[in-house]
C-alpha cells in the first residue's frame, strides 16, 4: 500500500497532467483557426451597411479575399421594415397633397426574425464568419433594421429590434447592450503601443425628430462617450456613426433630396467636435454609412487635426443599381458638379467625382512597422478593386496647437460647411436638376407636338387620295 503523502503526489501529478493536456489540445485548436486573441495585431478592418438580406450579394467573395480581422456592420443590416409604392391616387396615397398613409411601415416580430436568419445564413457571410484570421463581427443598426425608415426615438418597435440585432450579432446573453437602452459599446484589439478601440455609436434610439435640432445620443450616451474618449490612449480609435458625420449633402441637395447626417443636428455635430477637441485624443477617424454611395470627407477647421470619415454604403443598396445603366453616366455628373466642400479629392479615385454609386464595401489596412506609421482607408467594389483610397499618416492624427491651426486653416476647402456657401452656389445642384427635367419637358412636348402635327398632315393627305 502507498503512503498517504505519496497517493497525494500521485493526485496531484495527475491534475497536472490533465492541465497540460488541456492547455495543449486548447493550443492546438487555437493554431489551427489562427490567432483570435483580442490581443493580436489588428491591421486589417472591412466594414460595411446597407444590405438587403433578398438581394443578391456576391460582394462578400471580395471582403473575403481582403481577409478582415475585424467585420463591421454600419447599420441597415437588413431591411426589416416595408414600403407602399408611390401613388398619388387610389385607396392608399402615399405621396402628394392627399397622402393618407405613410409609405414605410414596420414589419412583425417573427418577420424581423425571418430576415435577420435568411441575413445570417447568406452563404458569402457564414464564409466571412468562419475565416481563420476573423477576431470578431460587431455592429451598431441604422433606421431599416431598428424598424423604420427615419425612425428615432418616437418609434414603438425599438426595445424589440434591439434584442433581435444583438441576437444577429451573437451578443452574449448577459452583455450590458441586452439590459441598456441602445446599442452603443466599444471594443479595444491589439496589444499596447498598437491598439485599436471602435466606439459603436447609436444614433436611432434616443434620436429627436429630424427638425428639431435636438439630440441624436441622448444624455445617457453622452455621459458614456465622453468617458470612451477621455479613457485610456489607444494609437488609434474609429468612432462608428451609422450616418453621416461629416458631409451635409442635405444642405446642397436640398429641397429636392434629404439625407440623414449630424450635420441636420448642428448643435449636435457641434458637440461631438467639442469633445473630441477636449479630449484630446489622437487617432480618431469616422466610419459612417446609409447614402448608397461611397466617398471619404474631411474636417479641418481648427480642431486640432484633420477629422476624417470613410463612408461606405451599400453591400446591396447603391444609387447606380435604381437607375437604367445609361444614365450611370449622368449619376456620375451630378455627383461631381453637386458642391461639395468636404469631400476629398484624389488621384486614387476611379471618378472625377470621387463618390462610388455601386456596391462597395470599406477597408481599413494599417501599417504598424513603417515610420511614420500609415493607415490607408479604401471604399472598394464588388471585385475588391479599390474606387476610392486615401492615405493617413498617424502623424497627422495628432493633436496640435489650435489656434495656430485655426488661422491658416480658414480659408481652406476642408473647413466652409455647406451650409454656409453662397446662396446661388449651394443650390445650384437643384438649379441644375430643375434646369435638365424643363428641358426634358420641352422636348417631349415638341416632339408630341411634331407627331401630331404630322399625323394630321397625314391623314389629311389619306382623306384627299
Amino acid at each position: 500500500m502507498a503512503a498517504p503523502g505519496s497517493s497525494s503526489c500521485s493526485v496531484q501529478s495527475c491534475h497536472r497532467l490533465l492541465l497540460v493536456a488541456f492547455v495543449a489540445l486548447c493550443s492546438a485548436s487555437s493554431s489551427s483557426h489562427g490567432d483570435r486573441s483580442p490581443l493580436s495585431v489588428v491591421s486589417r478592418i472591412a466594414f460595411g451597411s446597407c444590405s438587403n438580406q433578398s438581394a443578391p450579394q456576391p460582394i462578400w467573395d471580395a471582403i473575403v479575399d481582403f481577409d478582415p480581422q475585424v467585420f463591421v456592420w454600419l447599420g441597415d443590416n437588413i431591411y426589416g421594415d416595408n414600403k407602399r409604392p408611390f401613388r398619388v391616387l387610389g385607396k392608399e396615397r402615399t405621396i402628394g397633397p392627399w397622402k393618407n398613409v405613410p409609405r414605410f411601415f414596420p414589419s412583425t416580430e417573427q418577420e424581423m426574425r425571418r430576415r435577420y436568419q435568411l441575413a445570417k445564413s447568406n452563404p458569402g457571410y457564414s464564409k466571412l464568419r468562419q475565416t481563420a484570421q476573423l477576431l470578431q463581427v460587431i455592429g451598431t443598426w441604422d433606421d431599416h433594421d431598428y424598424g423604420l425608415n427615419d425612425a428615432g426615438k418616437e418609434f414603438s418597435g425599438k426595445n424589440t429590434s434591439q434584442r433581435l440585432l444583438l441576437d444577429f450579432l451573437d451578443e452574449a446573453d448577459d452583455s450590458p447592450r441586452r439590459q441598456q437602452a441602445g446599442v452603443y459599446t466599444s471594443y479595444l484589439y491589439g496589444p499596447k503601443g498598437k491598439q485599436v478601440k471602435v466606439i459603436l455609436l447609436d444614433t436611432r434610439y434616443h434620436r429627436d425628430p429630424l427638425s428639431s435640432d435636438g439630440t441624436i445620443l441622448g444624455d445617457s450616451q453622452w455621459e458614456w462617450l465622453e468617458k470612451e474618449l477621455n479613457g485610456p490612449e489607444s494609437e488609434i480609435t474609429i468612432i462608428v456613426s451609422s450616418i453621416q458625420v461629416i458631409s451635409n449633402l442635405s444642405a446642397t441637395t436640398g429641397p429636392l433630396f434629404h439625407t440623414e447626417s449630424w450635420g441636420r443636428f448642428p448643435k449636435e455635430r457641434e458637440r461631438l467636435y467639442k469633445l473630441i477637441h477636449d479630449s484630446k485624443r489622437s487617432g480618431i477617424f469616422f466610419i459612417s454609412g446609409d447614402v448608397h454611395f461611397g466617398e471619404i470627407t474631411r474636417y479641418d477647421c481648427g480642431w486640432q487635426y484633420p477629422l476624417y470619415d470613410i463612408t461606405s454604403s451599400g453591400l446591396t443598396q447603391a444609387i447606380e443599381k435604381v437607375v437604367p445603366p445609361f444614365f450611370a453616366f449622368a449619376v456620375r455628373a451630378i455627383a461631381w458638379l453637386t458642391p461639395t466642400t468636404m469631400r476629398v479629392s484624389s488621384v486614387k479615385c476611379r471618378y472625377k467625382s470621387c463618390t462610388y454609386a455601386q456596391p462597395n464595401f470599406g477597408a481599413i489596412q494599417i501599417d504598424w512597422d513603417v515610420v511614420p506609421q500609415k493607415i490607408k482607408v479604401e471604399v472598394r467594389g464588388i471585385n475588391g478593386d479599390p474606387a476610392i483610397a486615401v492615405d493617413i499618416l498617424l502623424s497627422d492624427l495628432q493633436p496640435r496647437n489650435t489656434n495656430t491651426l485655426e488661422g491658416a486653416w480658414q480659408h481652406r476647402r476642408h473647413c466652409s460647411l455647406e451650409i454656409d456657401l453662397p446662396w446661388f452656389w449651394r443650390h445650384s445642384f437643384a438649379f441644375t436638376f430643375l434646369a435638365l427635367v424643363s428641358v426634358l419637358i420641352i422636348a417631349f412636348v415638341l416632339f408630341a407636338y411634331t407627331i401630331v402635327s404630322v399625323s394630321k398632315k397625314f391623314l389629311r393627305k389619306f382623306k384627299i387620295d
